[in-house]
């Protein structure tokens, strides 16, 4: 049996990081992991470009227009949705998974999610970079995602 598995390495490739503003505190530790993660796999600062929208909600919408450029090969999907007291946070959350999975479905880019849903910022904390940087893992993913699409 033949096995398709690529690594995470981004030499020649173009990646794009888009990042929510909601939670500023939380998603800026997520974008540098990533941004980190993206150099020391390869990837050339002037191939990485940072697209900041207003929230999660319109990380999926952003995340389409780039990967229907053409000009990218990953693309990593970051932020934060808080639990609140009301039914806002299931709404968004799902709303981002959904339009980040039909992105991905695309399969014209690989995508690297990296949008953290946490009931506390502590959880956010420990997750966006003091125990943990998803933003990394996001980044990694996608690398890995854009070598294996075009091997496929």
């Amino acid at each position: 049996m033949r096995e398709l598995r690529e690594k995470a390495q981004g030499g020649g490739l173009r990646v794009g990081i888009v990042a929510a503003r909601y939670n500023e505190m939380l998603v800026r530790h997520m974008i540098d992991g990533a941004h980190e993660a993206l150099l020391d796999a390869g990837v050339k600062d002037d191939d990485i470009v940072l697209v900041r929208v207003p929230g999660a909600f319109e990380l999926p919408a952003a995340a389409r227009r780039l990967a229907d450029t053409g000009q990218l090969h990953a693309i990593v999907a970051l932020g934060v949705v808080l639990r609140g007291e009301t039914y806002h946070f299931e709404l968004v959350a799902d709303a981002c998974a959904q339009g980040l999975q039909q992105v991905a479905l695309q399969g014209k880019v690989g995508i690297g999610f990296g949008v953290l849903t946490v009931d506390t910022v502590e959880q956010g904390l420990a997750r966006a970079g003091l125990k943990q940087n998803k933003g990394q893992e996001a980044a990694l993913t996608a690398l890995e995602m854009a070598r294996l699409l075009t091997t496929i």
